[in-house]
């Protein structure tokens, strides 16, 4: 029987144990003036790390196309052993973050599945397993952060055996 999981609204509390939530209007981090008043800046909205020597950064575009039958049930999860991975909409629309901790293979028990409101950005802590971005309601385009050198290190997927994990409707 597969765990079925209830999407949440992306909340930095509810996320930090995955990555960060990247947003303009995060609370926790203050802002200061920028460009000449006419913006106000918020720094270090995210951890990065990059733990391979040689690996470079790659900015990356991500064209997704809309989920459209419910539930999903998920086939695999990847995760980026020794690098942060940073995703940023570039059109404000929603979609659903699923992530899970775990070592050589994802903890099924702490998936969790959340709905990122158009204006939220997420990163994943090297290491934390997750879903491919899924887009909600229309396609979704993203810039996407991540350090790579080409091997095999750069991404480990984990297929999941059938009926282990399902997102319920969104």
């Amino acid at each position: 029987m597969a765990r079925a999981l209830t999407p949440e609204p992306l909340t930095a509390e509810a996320y930090a144990p995955f990555g960060d939530v990247l947003s303009a209007d995060r609370s926790d981090v203050p802002a200061k003036p920028a460009n000449q008043g006419t913006a106000a800046r918020r720094d270090h909205l995210a951890e990065l790390a990059s733990l391979r020597p040689g690996a470079s950064l790659n900015v990356c575009s991500f064209r997704c196309s809309p989920k459209t039958a419910w539930p999903m049930e998920v086939a695999l999860l990847e995760k980026h052993p020794l690098s942060t991975q940073v995703f940023v909409p570039m059109n404000a629309r929603r979609y659903l973050v699923l992530v899970a901790l775990g070592g050589d293979s994802p903890d099924l028990s702490t998936a969790r599945a959340f709905v990122a409101g158009a204006t939220q950005g997420v990163s994943y802590r090297p290491g934390v397993w997750h879903h491919p971005m899924i887009a909600l309601d229309a396609p979704i385009d993203f810039t996407c952060l991540v350090w790579e050198d080409g091997t095999d290190g750069d991404c480990v997927v984990a297929p999941l055996p059938p009926g282990a994990l399902a997102v319920a409707s969104v």
